[in-house]
């Protein structure tokens, strides 16, 4: 039997026109077989600090007064069987779409296809999930599958079983790529606004043993990072 593997997508700062120049976007990634059990230790997590079961994990949200919850959840993903790859796109304003004859939905989708198609091999069975973006989306993500399956030649689209939108509020696991998305994001778009988000962004830099700032090698599997050198011909 094959082993499947869920992948939870989260992106920051990837609207056309935000006001900012660098986009990140993640994948967390762990067995099927163990996603009841991560997710319920975060459950867990959010009790310990008296959090309701209802509060939602966001980079957004992160302050000085939930700043222990939020280091431990990040010690939490380092200590488990969890993994993490991320994509740094570090300036949006160099995108020409007219020129390649592409929307900006259809260079996102894109870059997704390029945060992905690492992390997908032929032993394994996927089910990707991404936090929904908006009700028009169903197609792209037809697509997105599509292409993951070509790329692995997979015609029988049984590699990439299903690709699908959920709300990140239902799933701890997507919340939490949420926050590693979110500190990448933070990171690349030279902020230092917030004493609670500048130490996480410290621990996980301590934790991974990287700058964030560079490529890891691809072969790195725990805290996978890429930052897009964009070449005339790719964007």
């Amino acid at each position: 039997m094959t082993d499947i593997v869920n992948i939870y997508c989260d992106e920051s700062c990837h609207l056309e026109h935000d006001s900012q120049v660098a986009m990140s976007l993640g994948a967390l990634i762990c067995d099927k077989s163990r996603t009841k059990e991560y997710n319920g230790a975060i459950a867990r997590l959010k009790k310990k600090h008296n959090l309701s079961k209802f509060f939602e994990i966001k980079w957004n949200k992160v302050s000085n007064s939930k700043l222990i919850f939020y280091l431990e959840l990040i010690n939490f993903f380092f200590d488990e069987d969890v993994r993490f790859r991320g994509w740094i796109v570090p300036d949006k304003t160099m995108l020409s779409h007219d020129k390649h004859q592409q929307s900006h939905d259809d260079w996102y989708y894109k870059m997704y296809f390029y945060l992905l198609r690492n992390i997908i091999s032929i032993n394994h069975n996927y089910h990707i999930y991404l936090d929904i973006k908006d009700t028009k989306s169903r197609y792209k993500v037809r697509r997105l599958r599509e292409i993951l399956s070509n790329a692995k030649y997979d015609f029988q689209r049984s590699i990439v079983e299903k690709i699908q939108h959920i709300h990140s509020h239902d799933v701890g696991l997507l919340q939490l790529a949420d926050l590693l998305v979110g500190a990448l994001s933070y990171h690349h778009r030279g902020l230092k606004t917030s004493s609670a988000k500048n130490a996480i962004v410290e621990l996980i830099k301590k934790r991974s043993g990287f700058s964030l700032e560079k490529n890891t090698l691809p072969s790195e599997k725990k805290f996978n990072i890429c930052v897009w050198q964009m070449h005339g011909e790719d964007f």
